[in-house]
This record gives structure tokens, C-alpha cells and sequence, in this order.
């Protein structure tokens, strides 16, 4: 393992929708800064967006302000939001949605030129090429992009982050590349809980199965602060293939019936909002008709006409594909048939939930030097693209200005000689458990004891507990992994930062002792939201020396 030294003054970690928009904005404002990009696929198609997309679904339209987005927000997630956080995203998402456009992003405008509403926050595009059109971007910077580098660790010196360490997946080496920040932006974390679909398409699930939770487990190492893990996300998605719903429900106006033809979320669920509730209820109500034996439940399409059915192909096939060919396969027209639907298993997200790491408005985490954008920025929710790309730009003109008066630190070379240690040993073992045994049994622990899809997502106190044991004896384990391959040496780290992960998202759901997010985070033990005890931020720091995570609770900003 040859090591390759790099230096930089700004490093991002993670190619993705607000890594490539941090590197953009970066040469807009000096051209002489030196920015080293580190991806663990390629920028091209990589992450989240990898496929596509459909819509953004965080633009001010008129009628709307920056401060009304809030308090959507605020409504959605129960009162417990940064509102400082979500305000600065939502300022610049007409900014970031123009700026993106004018790279060649196609995008439905009306007769004037203005963007067409697809409901009352969202716009649709064509966005089949959007990572590509983001990748060309880069491209035209002076960035350098080390695409199939995983990162592994902060290099850390105990008083500021001042790089990372990254493994070449296809070359073997490992990567030194210092700088004056660094900016995580990795995504969040799939693949903690038993997926919904076993064998071979366990992998086709609603987030990027090769979102780890990287970006959260190396700060969570080196003890920076983290929020809102316990606001997990369950989507409520199209059976099998994972599509999103938002496409039939938002795109074609389409209700959510049971087996019985009923809109039950108008029929059943009216004291939750009906057809006006808030998106956990959505899957809760999905959930309660399958108790009620009134499931299967379907979104249902069969109003639509040719030309429309033809629209919502094409919609799907700029971001998920494999639901038109499951169509197609099965001779399937929606139009004749409802679409069925049921929850995913639940994810770790700062994008469309809240955990992440805990952030000044400016990006900046507890740790000096470390900037967080994007799904591993905590406390913002609904989020989406747009708000990714703002937070990119926010985070770039943040570190860019605090490396002014920054100098380089020298990295401590027993620091690389550890984590050369770390890594090589995986590969250089003989004996000893694989990343797939250690997959399997950190989802069994997760879905069976902390609130997975087979327990219909529910918690309780004495379950958790048990998880806690679980985990951190897999913890422990961890020592005795085996890697056959570069490949199957990244599997083995992405076990290690998925276990990280689970085990402070575990003292996350432990802590909060009520129930304020349906399935989201139900406590079969504190069934009632309680705002006189609980209405504020439950926040965690891992201890390095005992091997603990400690909690503690911030008021709300």
C-alpha cells in the first residue's frame, strides 16, 4: 500500500449535489484556490442523484417567501426544526435552481419564461443528466477529483480537523490529502436496517445503498456533536421497485386507496389532516389499513388518460427507471391498474429528515476546520436539491473565508501509519468474519430491536436496550474483519461506519422518551408527544477514551 501525499486548501468529501456545487462556488469567488474533490464512485453518476431526477422540490414560487418555507417545515417536523438553518437554505433556493438551469439543465417553464408549478413548492425537470451536467461543472473548474477514493477517517490533531485519509479502491493506495477545511458532504446512511427486498434486490431500495453514513462516522470518531438521529426516515414508496410516490401523488394528483376503493386518509384519517395530513401520516395511515385488514393499499391512477399515463413514464424514467421496465415486463398500464404501495425500511438522512452533524448557520460543525453540507448537515429538513446546493454554496464561502489567516498542519506521521495499519489489516487477515456476516447481523440486531419494518417500525425501552448490548458487542468484532479484495475491503469499512452510525442512532431513540414523529419514531412506551418535556434538540457526543456516547439536549433556536 503506497501512500500519495496531496495537498489542499479546501478538501471535499463527497461528489455529490452539494460537494459538486461547494467546488463551483468555490472558483467563482477565487480561481487560485486549490480544491481536491474525493469520491468514492465518480462524480458522474454517483450518489443520490445518480439516476436522476424528476422534480425540485424546494422552490419558492410566487405567493411564497423564504419564511413561509419555514414554517412548512416547522409544521411537518412538529415544531423541532433549526428554523435559522432552514431560512438560510430556503433564501438561495431560486438562486441555486437558476444558477443550474443555466448550466443546461432542462426544466418545465411556462409561455414567459417562468418555471411551471408542480404543487406548491416543487417545479418539474427533465433531470435524466442532471449529475453529469454537475460533473461538466466541475470539470471546468481547476478541482481535482479523485473519483473511487473512499474516505476513511479525518485526519485529526485534536484541536481541528486538517484533512483525510482515503483508499484507492482500484490502485490500492492510500490517499494523505491535507487542507486548510474540509468540507463532508457524503450523504447519509443506507443499509442499517434489513432491507425490504432480500437476495439479489437488496440492494434496489429507495436511497443509494452505497450511502454508508461514512461522512456521519467519521466525525461521530472524533467527536463532533451530532442532532437528530431519532428522526429517522421511512418513505412510503412503490412496492418492490422503491419509486417515489411523490411523482403519482404530486405529479398526477392521484389518492391513496385501500383494497376496498376507499380514500382512507379522507375516510379514516380526517382527525390526522385526511388528505391534507403530514407525510409521517401518510405511512402511518398506510400501516393502519394493513391492521385493519383494508390493505393492500395503491395509489390509484386508473383516472388517467394515454397522454397522462405516457407523462408519468416519462417522469420515472428521468429518475427510476426500473419501475417502467417492471411495467412494461408485466404488460402493466396504470392507467387500468392502481400502483401498490408500502413503506421502505427506515434510513438515516439530513435531507429529507434531520440527523446530521450540529451546525452554526454558516456550516460550520463543533469541530474547527470540518464544514458540513448537504444530507450530513443536521436540523434542516426538506431540504431536497436545491437546498443541498445551497448548502454547498454556504459551506464553500464559509471555509473560503476562514483559511485566510489558516496555515497548513503537518500531519503526525504515526497518524498515517495507524490508519495504514487499520486498513491494510483487513486484507492482510486470514481468518476471521466477512463484511456480509457482519452486514447481516447488524440489520437482524437494527429491524428486530430497533424499530425495523418486520416490528412495523415500532420502539420501545427494554428492545433498545437490548440493541445497545448487540451493537456495541458487534462493535467490538469489528477487529476480527477480513477482507478478500480492494472491493471487499471497502464492504468491511462501510460495516464499520454503518455499525458507528447505528449505535448513535440507537442512543438517539433511547433518550427521546415520547412519541412526536409517526413511525417515524413511534415509543410503543411513550405513546404521546410531549412538548412540556421534549420540545427541543436531543444531541450526542462520542467518547473517544470510554467508548460511550454521551447525550445532551439543546433548547430550541
Amino acid at each position: 500500500m503506497d501512500i500519495k501525499n496531496i495537498d489542499a486548501d479546501i478538501l471535499i468529501i463527497g461528489g455529490g449535489a452539494a460537494g459538486c456545487f461547494a467546488a463551483m462556488q468555490i472558483y467563482k469567488k477565487s480561481s487560485r484556490c486549490k480544491v481536491v474533490i474525493m469520491e468514492k464512485a465518480h462524480i458522474e453518476r454517483s450518489g443520490c442523484l445518480a439516476m436522476g431526477l424528476n422534480a425540485i422540490n424546494a422552490y419558492i414560487h410566487p405567493g411564497q417567501t423564504p419564511a413561509s418555507y419555514v414554517d412548512f417545515v416547522a409544521r411537518e417536523f412538529e415544531g423541532i426544526i433549526r428554523k435559522d438553518l432552514v431560512l438560510t437554505m430556503a433564501e438561495r433556493f431560486n438562486e441555486v435552481v437558476k444558477e443550474v438551469d443555466a448550466l443546461g439543465l432542462p426544466i418545465e417553464k411556462n409561455d414567459d419564461g417562468s418555471y411551471k408549478n408542480r404543487g406548491t413548492r416543487s417545479i418539474r425537470i427533465f433531470g435524466e443528466r442532471l449529475k453529469p451536467i454537475l460533473a461538466e461543472a466541475v470539470r471546468k473548474t481547476a478541482a481535482q477529483v479523485l473519483n473511487r477514493v473512499v474516505a476513511t477517517n479525518f485526519i485529526y490533531n485534536g484541536k481541528r480537523v486538517c484533512g483525510a485519509f482515503g483508499y484507492d479502491v482500484r490502485g490500492g493506495n492510500l490517499y494523505v490529502v491535507r487542507a486548510k477545511a474540509v468540507i463532508v458532504a457524503t450523504g447519509g446512511a443506507a443499509g442499517i436496517y434489513k432491507p425490504n427486498n432480500t437476495g439479489g434486490a437488496r440492494h434496489l431500495m429507495w436511497y443509494c445503498p452505497w450511502n454508508a453514513g461514512t461522512g456521519y462516522a467519521m466525525g461521530i470518531r472524533i467527536g463532533a456533536e451530532m442532532t437528530g438521529f431519532e428522526n429517522r426516515f421511512i418513505p412510503l414508496r412503490v412496492k418492490d421497485v422503491n419509486a417515489p410516490t411523490g411523482t403519482i401523488a404530486v405529479g398526477v394528483c392521484s389518492k391513496q386507496v385501500n383494497a376496498l376503493g376507499e380514500d382512507y386518509l379522507g375516510c379514516h384519517y380526517q382527525h390526522l389532516g385526511g388528505r391534507k395530513c403530514l407525510t409521517q401520516y401518510r405511512l402511518f395511515a398506510t400501516l393502519e389499513e394493513m391492521k385493519a385488514c383494508r390493505g393492500p393499499c395503491y395509489l390509484d391512477t386508473t383516472h388517467l388518460n394515454e397522454e397522462e399515463e405516457r407523462k408519468l413514464k416519462e417522469d420515472y424514467l428521468n429518475m427510476n427507471p426500473q419501475i417502467v421496465l417492471l411495467w412494461a415486463s408485466e404488460g402493466m398500464e396504470p392507467r387500468k391498474k392502481p400502483v401498490e404501495i408500502r413503506g421502505t425500511e427506515p434510513y438515516v438522512v439530513g435531507g429529507h429528515c434531520q440527523a446530521g452533524y450540529w451546525i452554526d448557520t454558516e456550516r460550520r460543525t463543533t469541530i474547527p476546520g470540518l464544514y458540513a453540507a448537504g444530507e450530513t448537515a443536521g436540523g434542516a429538513p426538506k431540504k431536497y436539491v436545491s437546498g443541498c446546493w445551497a448548502e454547498g454554496a454556504i459551506a464553500a464561502l464559509t471555509a473560503l473565508k476562514d483559511i485566510d489567516n489558516i496555515s497548513s498542519e503537518e500531519i503526525d506521521e504515526n497518524s498515517i501509519e495507524k490508519e495504514k495499519a487499520r486498513i491494510f489489516n483487513l486484507l492482510n487477515r486470514t481468518n476471521g468474519i466477512t463484511p456480509l456476516d457482519v452486514r447481516e447481523r447488524l440489520q437482524k440486531i437494527m429491524d428486530e430491536y430497533a424499530g425495523g419494518i418486520s416490528f412495523n417500525y415500532m420502539l420501545h425501552e427494554n428492545r433498545l436496550l437490548e440493541a445497545r448490548q448487540l451493537l456495541k458487542c458487534l462493535h467490538n468484532h469489528t477487529t476480527d474483519l477480513m477482507a478478500a479484495d480492494n472491493y471487499n475491503l471497502v464492504e468491511a469499512l462501510e460495516c464499520i461506519d454503518r455499525i458507528d452510525v447505528a449505535r448513535t442512532l440507537v442512543e438517539h431513540l433511547i433518550y427521546r422518551k415520547e412519541t412526536r414523529w409517526a413511525c417515524y419514531q413511534t415509543r410503543l412506551d411513550y405513546p404521546q408527544k410531549d412538548d412540556n418535556r421534549w420540545l427541543k434538540y436531543v444531541n450526542s457526543v462520542y467518547d473517544v477514551e470510554t467508548n460511550e456516547i454521551n447525550m445532551k439536549e439543546r433548547p430550541l433556536q
